[in-house]
């Protein structure tokens, strides 16, 4: 089988040394090429030129912005017709959240991940997961308008600056733009199929699986019923007060999360959901800060592409 190995160096969990022994590993069974990115949508260029070539596998090592390069690749000359014969995904973890590979199932160490994929392949196993798609962009798990945006960019400021992105950091990050938040909260819209608008939303994202993130090893649960078969899942808040905010947290955090109340609005099993802002609000896609948008669609993508797990 020709596959390819795109490895973002720049993961925070990634090692040279770890990165040649996973190699090796797979170059045991595959007629295996290795792409080293060097830019922000190398990736997705190298990805998308291997498919053309007729690549088989393209297995992605690195975070979640890594494996959405990789998958947007996989997808850029449109949406295959039979996506059970076309070229397949396989996610080795190397980032710090791995949300995509971790709801998959995927073993959190990296070299337990390679066998267990290297197993996958000699049992031809796979598995059709769904997308969603906004802004002419795929993601795997979730995007969002507003806080959990924000988040993400300042995150990114700090890595660009040679901070490493630790949970520690992801929470002291939020907490600073929660407050940031409180003082000059948006007002967005929100319409989903057979409802009325949501007037007066203060946050909101949609996810396409469950659960939407990770502390560290501990899941964020919002969406008890999203997976990749059914449509995105939306999640909306009409208040972004302290007890809100913590009653949240405090249900996302347990183990059964199930998050309610009377400033949550939630919805699963959704084809589309479309926000409309007052003012521009940050956009993030997989973790990944798009820019700022007033107006965004998202879509679901069902049996989009085929992943090796």
């Amino acid at each position: 089988m020709r596959a390819l190995l795109v490895v973002n160096p720049q993961a925070t969990s990634t090692t040279p040394a770890g990165r040649d022994v996973l190699a090796h590993a797979l170059a045991s069974e595959l007629k295996l090429d290795v792409l080293l990115t060097d830019y922000r949508g190398h990736a997705a260029e190298m990805t998308a030129q291997a498919v053309a070539d007729g690549i088989e596998l393209v297995v992605a090592l690195g975070g979640d912005g890594t494996v959405n390069e990789v998958v947007n690749g996989m997808l850029a000359h449109g949406l295959p017709s039979d996506p059970e014969s076309a070229p397949a995904l396989a996610v080795v973890p190397g980032g710090s959240a791995n949300v995509f590979a971790r709801a998959l199932g995927m073993p959190r160490d990296p070299m337990e991940a390679t066998g267990a994929i290297l197993n996958a392949l000699e049992e031809q196993r796979s598995r059709l997961v769904g997308l969603g798609r906004t802004a002419d962009r795929f993601f795997t798990f979730n995007a969002g308008l507003g806080l959990d945006a924000e988040v993400v960019a300042a995150v990114e400021r700090a890595r660009a600056q040679g901070l490493e992105a630790t949970p520690m950091r992801y929470a002291r990050t939020a907490l600073r733009e929660y407050w940031n938040e409180r003082r000059r909260p948006p007002s967005m819209t929100v319409e989903i199929p057979g409802a009325a608008p949501l007037e007066g939303v203060r946050l909101a994202f949609v996810s396409n699986t469950d659960p939407w993130t990770y502390l560290d090893g501990r899941a964020v649960r919002l969406h008890p019923g999203a997976s990749f078969t059914d449509g995105l899942a939306l999640f909306a808040l009409k208040d972004l007060g302290l007890p809100t905010i913590t009653g949240v947290l405090r249900q996302a955090l347990r183990p059964d999360g199930d998050p309610r109340g009377r400033h949550v609005a939630r919805q699963d099993a959704v084809a589309w959901v479309k926000v409309r802002s007052d003012r521009p609000l940050a956009l993030q896609i997989d973790g990944d800060h798009i820019g700022a948008r007033t107006e965004m669609e998202f879509h679901a993508v069902p049996r989009a592409l085929r992943v090796v797990v």
